[in-house]
C-alpha cells in the first residue's frame, strides 16, 4: 500500500476553535496540537454554515447548502436532505477504487446521496470504540489493497440532552475506563462572545472536558494509523463543523460560528506552517480529489451517476498553498469567501447569506424582520439562564440581548477594529464603497450558485427565472413591490454591473 494515497478526515462536533494550538492555553489538546506540529495550521479557514448537518453536507459535496439542499439538520423531524443529484464524497471516491467509511457521528442524509462503503453510525462519546473501529478499517483497507477515505465524526464536544452537560457522566464512558479530565472554573477562560456568569464558567469546565476526550480520541486513531504503517502515505485533516455551541457561536454567521480549525498533515510537506490565507470548507473536497490524483482546477474529472447533474464546484484545492505562510495576492488566489445559513433546526428559519475578505466582514439578512431564533440546545443550556437573569440590561458578552435577536437587512464590520461584530458601518458615509462592493459581490454569488434566497421584490429570481423557461406568464412586479428594507440605497437592491435590463436576471435585478 505504500504508492496508496490515502485520506483520514475527523470532524469535531461544535468546537469552534477552542484547542491549545488555536490560543486557548489553559485547554489540554496535545494530540491535535502535535498534528498542527507536523502540519499545516490554517487560521483562517471558514466554514459555509454554523449548523451541524450543513456543514457537513458543504465538505461532502463542495457545495453551500442552498445548492445541495441541505438546508437544516437531517435527524428527527427537522428531515433536511440533500438533493438526490447532488454528487458527494463517497460517490466521487468509490469510483476511483477508494475503500470509503464513515465512523461516528454521520448526520447528513440520505444514504443514497452518501453511499459510504462502511457506514459505522453511532453517537457514542467512547472514543476507544472509534479508535477500535478505526483500526479495523484500516486492517480491511490492507488485506484488500486498496486506497482509503475514511471520515470519523466524533460526538464531542456537542452538548448531551441535559442542562449544561457535554456527556461526561455517560455511563459508557464509565464502563469503558474512559477517563474525564479535571478543569476547575478558574481554568477556563470566558470568550468575548459570552458574559461571565458562573453557569457559564460551570459549562465551559464540562465542555472543556469533553474536548480533551474527544482529543484523546484523535490521539488513539493516529496510533491506530501508525500500527497499521499508513502514516506516511495519509493525508490527515482536522476540522470543526461550526463554532461552540453557545450564543453569539453556533447559528450564527459571527466569525466566532464560521471561523474553524483546519489542520493538515500531508506526507512530505514540512511541517509547523502557520498559514494565514482564507480557505473555505468547499475546498475541502477538491483539496482531497487533489492528493488523490484528480485536479479540477487543470480540468480532470472523475465520473459518477450523478456527474452533468450537480451543481459545478467552485471551491480550489489548497494543496498548491499548503506550506505558504504569507498571504497570497488576490489576483493570484481569492482572499475571500462566502457563506449561506438558511435553517437550523426545522423552526429556525433564518436565512442570511455572508462575505468575509481579509478586513471586512458583510452579512446579507434575508428574513431581518424575524427575530433570529434560538437553537433548542442553546435555549435549554445552563448558561443562557445565567445570561438573561443578570441584573440590569441582558448582554451576551458585549452584545446587547436587542441586537441578537433584532438584526438589519445588512451588517458590515471592520474585522481589523472591530473582531467581535458590534458595530454595524452600513450607515457610515466612510464605508459607502466598500459597502456597494460587498453587496455586488455577494449578490454576483448568489446569481452564480443558484440561490433560490436571490429575492427580487420579495420573489426568488432563481424560481422566477425557471417559471419564465416552463413558459409561464409572470405578474407584473407591481402586484409584489417591496417596501423599502432599512433605506437601503432605494427600494431595491442595487444591480450588479454587467447584467442589462433587457436579460432574463435584469428584469429582477434592476432597481
Amino acid at each position: 500500500m505504500a504508492d496508496h494515497k490515502n485520506i483520514l478526515q475527523f470532524i469535531a462536533d461544535d468546537l469552534g476553535l477552542f484547542l491549545h494550538c488555536y490560543g486557548e492555553k489553559n485547554i489540554k489538546t496535545p494530540n491535535i496540537d502535535k498534528l498542527a506540529s507536523l502540519g499545516t495550521k490554517f487560521t483562517n479557514a471558514f466554514a459555509s454554515t454554523a449548523s451541524c448537518s450543513g456543514s457537513r453536507s458543504t465538505i461532502y459535496s463542495g457545495l453551500h447548502t442552498h445548492e445541495n439542499g441541505q438546508y437544516g439538520l437531517a435527524h428527527g423531524w427537522n428531515h433536511f436532505q440533500t438533493h438526490d443529484h447532488i454528487e458527494t464524497l463517497p460517490m466521487i471516491f468509490n469510483s476511483m477504487g477508494y475503500q470509503t467509511g464513515i465512523i461516528g457521528k454521520v448526520h447528513v442524509g440520505p444514504k443514497s446521496a452518501y453511499p459510504w462503503e462502511i457506514m459505522e453510525e453511532s453517537h457514542t462519546r467512547d472514543v476507544g470504540f472509534n479508535a477500535q473501529r478505526a483500526g479495523a478499517f484500516f486492517e480491511r483497507a490492507k488485506e484488500t489493497d486498496r486506497p482509503f477515505h475514511l471520515t470519523v465524526g466524533f460526538r464531542d464536544p456537542h452538548r448531551d440532552d441535559s442542562r449544561g452537560g457535554f456527556g461526561n457522566e455517560d455511563e459508557e464512558l464509565i464502563e469503558a475506563g474512559i477517563q474525564v479530565p479535571e478543569y476547575g472554573s478558574q481554568d477556563v477562560a470566558v470568550p468575548f462572545y459570552l458574559s461571565d456568569v458562573p453557569e457559564v464558567r460551570v459549562e465551559l469546565v464540562e465542555y472543556y472536558k469533553a474536548i480533551t476526550r474527544m482529543d484523546h480520541g484523535v490521539g488513539l486513531i493516529l496510533g491506530a494509523l501508525e500500527k497499521h504503517g499508513l502514516t506516511d502515505n495519509t493525508l490527515v485533516i482536522f476540522v470543526s463543523d461550526n463554532g461552540a455551541p453557545f450564543l453569539n457561536s453556533k447559528t450564527t454567521l459571527y466569525d466566532a460560528g464560521v471561523r474553524l480549525p483546519l489542520i493538515m498533515k500531508c506526507p512530505g510537506v514540512t511541517g509547523g506552517v502557520v498559514n494565514p490565507n482564507m480557505v473555505s470548507f468547499l475546498d475541502i473536497l477538491p483539496t482531497c480529489m487533489d492528493w488523490a490524483g484528480v485536479n479540477e482546477s487543470s480540468g480532470q474529472t472523475i465520473t459518477t451517476s450523478n456527474t452533468g447533474k450537480s451543481p459545478k464546484r467552485l471551491g480550489k484545492s489548497f494543496l498548491p498553498i499548503i506550506d505558504s505562510v504569507d498571504l497570497i495576492p488576490e489576483e493570484t488566489r481569492d482572499q475571500h469567501v462566502f457563506g449561506s445559513h438558511t435553517f437550523h433546526e426545522i423552526q429556525n428559519y433564518w436565512p442570511t447569506r455572508f462575505l468575509r475578505t481579509t478586513r471586512f466582514k458583510y452579512h446579507r439578512n434575508i428574513a431581518w424582520k424575524l427575530d433570529f431564533p434560538f437553537g433548542t440546545d442553546l435555549y435549554g443550556s445552563l448558561s443562557w439562564e445565567g445570561i438573561r437573569n443578570m441584573d440590569g440590561p441582558v448582554i451576551i458578552g458585549n452584545r446587547p440581548l436587542e441586537k441578537y435577536l433584532y438584526r438589519g437587512p445588512e451588517e458590515l464590520f471592520d474585522m481589523d477594529n472591530d473582531p467581535e461584530e458590534l458595530h454595524n458601518l452600513v450607515s457610515d458615509k466612510n464605508f459607502e464603497n466598500i459597502l456597494l462592493d460587498c453587496r455586488e459581490k455577494v449578490e454576483r454569488w448568489q446569481y452564480l450558485t443558484n440561490d433560490p434566497w436571490l429575492l427580487k421584490d420579495g420573489v426568488s429570481v432563481m424560481t422566477s427565472m425557471g417559471h419564465q423557461k416552463m413558459g409561464m406568464k409572470l405578474r407584473d412586479r407591481s402586484e409584489f413591490e417591496a417596501s423599502d428594507p432599512g433605506n437601503i440605497n432605494g427600494p431595491h437592491w442595487a444591480s450588479p454591473r454587467g447584467l442589462s435590463n433587457g436579460d432574463v436576471e435584469g428584469q429582477y435585478f434592476a432597481g
